[in-house]
């Protein structure tokens, strides 16, 4: 009773009183904001689990990371940047690439005005190591090409289906049409893997997830990884923390908040 936790719920967090299972909270460690808190868990896990338990990431490989300005992307490349000499690939729109490249991204790429799989071959013509793919469709196919003998393809989410505010029934027919598919005997000739990840569905892996959050932790301790909070918005704000994202202006993680931040509490936290 009393202590700051952390917590990891598939759901029903937009509220100001949750009841969650012991087991899916995590004690903050010292220094943290309760905003930093809210921003850790789903995107460093995720990054994490991704890079280092199926992506094997080791030095001097290269990563390709979609989506880098989000919330997942940003945590990936802070993860990336604790394993010597990575080269980073990241798409985004050309309005974040300076804080891209401040936070070490080598090779930023404006998915909008360019094919980002032959911006990667201008530079690695053999491709990369490991493709973190949120975006599912025909992109898991270029990702898939993209790799080098021994690469890795992490699928971790279908953001392919999301054009905007509404559903988009055509957005998701060709998404479905195109979903990547191959064989274990075409992975066999390629010396390429491809692997699926879900945070939500590790419900039952109570010590393999905790086991991770220390490490973050750790890292955290180290100043080695820091959330990176876009912007905070109240509960009653909601819509416009939605379109925020929806309209791709964010550059990290878009937090929300029972109440309007005080002004007190946002200068004694600077």
């Amino acid at each position: 009773v009393g202590d700051k936790v952390m917590v990891l719920a598939r759901s029903g967090l937009w509220q100001e009183v949750v009841n969650v299972p012991a087991s899916q909270t995590f004690p903050m460690p010292e220094g943290m904001s309760f905003e930093e808190a809210a921003a850790l868990l789903v995107n460093y896990i995720t990054a994490y689990m991704i890079l280092f338990d199926f992506g094997n990431l080791r030095p001097n490989q290269s990563v390709l990371i979609h989506m880098a300005a989000g919330g997942v992307g940003t945590a990936a490349i802070q993860l990336c940047k604790t394993v010597e000499n990575v080269t980073i690939f990241g798409t985004a729109s050309a309005s974040k690439h300076e804080s891209l490249k401040e936070s070490g991204v080598a090779h930023p790429i404006d998915y909008r005005t360019m094919d980002y799989a032959e911006e990667v071959r201008k530079i690695s013509p053999k491709g990369v190591d490991i493709v973190l793919d949120p975006l599912g469709g025909s992109d898991t196919s270029k990702a898939f090409n993209l790799l080098k003998p021994m690469g890795k393809l992490i699928t971790y989410g279908v953001a392919n289906l999301l054009t905007g505010q509404k559903k988009n029934l055509m957005a998701m027919a060709k998404t479905w049409w195109n979903q990547f598919s191959i064989t274990a005997l075409q992975l066999l000739h390629q010396n390429k893997a491809v692997c699926g990840y879900h945070l939500g569905y590790m419900d039952e892996e109570a010590e393999l997830i905790r086991s991770v959050v220390a490490k973050l932790v750790n890292l955290y301790s180290q100043g080695k990884i820091k959330p990176k909070i876009d912007s905070v918005w109240p509960f009653h704000q909601v819509a416009e923390a939605m379109r925020q994202m929806q309209e791709k202006k964010n550059v990290g993680k878009v937090i929300l908040v029972p109440e309007a931040p005080k002004e007190e509490s946002k200068k004694a936290e600077n």
